[in-house]
């Protein structure tokens, strides 16, 4: 396993643990942090496996910060239309 694929993974185990926990702030200022420290390790992991597997880890990610992707999903809509 390559070193951008155990970080994936660590990465994915501590948002699973994160949102397990309630905050005030309804986990925006750590889901802020895990996309930053998100995006280089998804880049690693595109240079170092492929564009399939960063796809498959986008994904994921994708599912597990679900909140963020949808507001930038209806963000997105409103620009297009």
């Amino acid at each position: 396993m390559t070193l951008s694929l155990g970080l994936a993974c660590l990465w994915l185990v501590a948002a699973n643990f994160r949102a397990m926990f309630p905050s005030k702030d309804h986990l925006w200022k750590f889901a802020y942090f895990m996309i930053a420290i998100g995006v280089p390790i998804l880049i690693g992991v595109y240079v170092q496996n492929g564009p399939w597997v960063a796809l498959i880890l986008l994904i994921m990610g994708g599912w597990i910060m679900r909140w963020p992707v949808y507001y930038a999903w209806l963000w997105l809509k409103r620009r297009v239309s």
